[in-house]
């Protein structure tokens, strides 16, 4: 990744980035520079389905990322520091490079300075404080592409779920079956609803290479639930104990037994694309037992089994669940150095419960009125696919 953000707008015609290595283009005309940008706010699998398909666009993909001044004062409060936001979008596999302050809103001048041949953005909308559509200038200059949104997921609903604090955080809000059922209206861009898996999305999250000979194997589980630059620092370091990392996700009954309250906010479906959309994981076991065996360890042929300095809780008989790799003398613990943990990201929106409230209900009120000037316009409903 370093190699990718030290090319420039003016010879970035001739390289891309590929599987880690800076590889030379055969042809310079052919060669597409794709820009996104956002906010990217509690970075999630929706966000990295957009960006995925954004590459899938061009060769080189650049992503703008907004300061958090500019966040506060579109939308409300962000729940990340632009830090933390630009340390997770750099470490999405399909990025090539990020943008660090990003102008809000998207012009002509913002491609032609990273010399990108459009942009990209899902087919939902993005307003301004004012209102305005902040890609309405790229648009009337053709310069804009749209992708599909990722139905059932967004910054919106992930923050809604933290607020209400029940379990029903994983079924169907009330707005939403009340649009479905045509008692009431709801945002159809950010209204919560169920994200459906399928194997065709895992797939396209899923690096299809596996382990080459020789390479050593690294294995780590546990909940991994609202993926944020914790768990990234962590998977980091971890990765660095060989050259194959299998990221082991625990099941929802596991991960609420171990946890308490309502955890996980995200369902196991939704953790398996949020874990597999970062590049340093390779592997990811869906479903993962709580206690490392003896027949885990052979089937990935697992050199070392890797936890943090978060505390290890007894198996449901009391036993150790990291035993096994012990016995064999291949568990080690490691301190990323960052301790925050998905409890603090919660605490950091219930500390702000009422700020945060108030930036949903505004752009759930902004979005239903956009929609209702889109549906005067235009017959059919905006896509919300997968």
């Amino acid at each position: 990744m370093a190699e990718a953000e030290k090319l420039g707008s003016d010879n970035a015609a001739e390289t891309h980035t590929k599987d880690g290595a800076v590889v030379e283009s055969s042809d310079k005309k052919s060669f597409t520079r794709v820009w996104c940008d956002g906010c990217y706010d509690m970075v999630h699998f929706g966000h990295a389905n957009s960006l995925r398909q954004a590459k899938e666009m061009g060769d080189y993909l650049i992503v703008g990322v907004h300061t958090d001044e500019e966040i506060r004062k579109h939308k409300g409060p962000p729940v990340f520091n632009e830090e933390e936001r630009y340390r997770m979008v750099r470490a999405i596999k399909w990025v090539d490079e990020v943008v660090e302050g990003a102008p809000y809103v998207t012009t002509k001048d913002t491609l032609e300075k990273y010399n990108c041949a459009f942009c990209v953005h899902g087919d939902d909308i993005t307003m301004t404080a004012d209102g305005k559509d902040t890609y309405q200038e790229v648009k009337d200059a053709k310069l804009y592409r749209e992708c599909q949104r990722t139905a059932g997921i967004s910054t919106t609903d992930l923050v809604g779920r933290m607020l209400l604090l029940t379990r029903d955080h994983l079924n169907r809000s009330e707005s939403e079956e009340a649009i479905t059922s045509g008692k009431g209206e709801s945002s159809p861009w950010t209204g919560a609803s169920q994200f459906l898996q399928t194997s065709r999305k895992i797939m396209q999250f899923a690096d299809t290479k596996g382990p080459k000979a020789g390479d050593r194997i690294v294995y780590v589980a546990g909940a991994f639930d609202l993926f944020h630059i914790g768990h990234l620092d962590f998977l980091e370091a971890a990765a660095k104990e060989g050259d194959y990392l299998i990221v082991g996700l625990h099941p929802d009954s596991v991960v609420n037994k171990y946890k308490g309250s309502n955890s996980p906010i995200m369902n196991l479906n939704e953790r398996v694309l949020n874990t597999l959309a970062y590049r340093v994981v390779s592997e990811v076991v869906i479903g993962a037992p709580y206690a490392v065996s003896a027949e885990l360890m052979d089937s990935f042929k697992v050199d070392v089994v890797v936890h943090g300095i978060t505390p290890i809780f007894e198996d449901y008989d009391g036993a150790d669940p990291y035993a096994e790799p012990k016995r064999r003398g291949k568990f080690k613990l490691i301190d990323s150095g960052n301790p925050l943990t998905t409890e603090d990201i919660i605490t950091r929106i219930l500390k702000n419960r009422l700020d945060f409230a108030e930036r949903n209900k505004k752009k759930e009120k902004k979005e239903i009125a956009a929609y209702e000037e889109y549906r005067k316009q235009v017959p059919s409903s905006p896509k919300i696919l997968n």
